[in-house]
């Protein structure tokens, strides 16, 4: 059945990404994809309750590119923290070029989600702000960094509202079956809610583990306008990585 979801959420996005549509359509097709990226999120970990062998907590590096590394560390970091993963930040030289990575931290369908709505998210991303306008009176870098920070702030909202929504559902359909069931004999099973925050915990002490001493980094101080043309853009950015970014690049956005 997870299967057939993300077959679903494709087929959806390639409607979301047809020049034909109109915004409203395109709206309504990422608004799906994001309840349905969702319920693959939730029925994984609950197949899991069955076959704990069939996702396990994993890791993964990614380097992020300059320019604008930092920016795109905000986007991948922000798209992995709501869907139940964990990231620590790393800065390493190498003959005095500077490189910022992300350490992913995740059970392995969440690590999978993650990757597929940040590449297909910096795609869009880059797309966009390509087609933005830089005032003519403002640093085109600062304005871009500010842009960046707006579409990531308005896309982790939107990704926190729809988990929580199909946890909600999760839970009502949980209820529903133990009503059906009429008192019957049945083995106990514990709360969505539950489950995920177990999920949470043990990703959390596999990060402790191989980092004792993390430290939290400090807020960034953006100059830049773009912050509202950036949160825009996330508010109509499609939530998920269709068939069409298979085997792409990831995106470069101009310096």
């Amino acid at each position: 059945m997870t299967d057939d979801i993300l077959a679903k959420v494709r087929k959806i996005l390639a409607k979301a990404e047809d020049p034909a549509a109109t915004s409203e359509e395109a709206e309504t097709y990422t608004a799906k994809a994001a309840e349905l990226i969702a319920t693959y999120g939730i029925d994984r970990a609950l197949l899991a309750l069955a076959d704990p062998t069939s996702d396990i907590v994993g890791d993964r590096i990614v380097v992020l590119d300059p320019p604008y590394a930092l920016d795109k560390a905000d986007l991948l970091s922000g798209v992995a923290i709501r869907l139940r993963c964990r990231s620590v930040q790393r800065v390493r030289y190498a003959e005095n070029v500077k490189e910022i990575s992300l350490h992913l931290f995740g059970y392995e369908s969440d690590l999978l989600r993650s990757e597929m709505l940040y590449t297909s998210l910096l795609l869009q991303a880059t797309s966009t702000l390509a087609r933005t306008p830089v005032p003519s009176w403002e640093s085109a870098a600062a304005f871009r960094r500010s842009w960046l920070a707006g579409f990531t702030s308005a896309i982790t909202r939107r990704l926190r509202d729809a988990e929580a929504r199909a946890e909600q559902r999760a839970e009502s359909q949980a209820e529903h079956r133990a009503e059906q069931a009429n008192g019957a004999s049945k083995t106990w099973q514990p709360s969505v809610s539950l489950v995920l925050a177990d999920r949470s915990a043990e990703v959390a002490n596999v990060v402790e583990t191989q980092y004792p001493r993390l430290s939290r980094a400090k807020g960034r101080q953006l100059s830049g306008s773009g912050g509202m043309a950036g949160w825009n853009a996330g508010q109509r950015a499609d939530l998920g990585g269709g068939s069409k970014l298979a085997g792409q690049p990831r995106g470069r956005i101009a310096g």
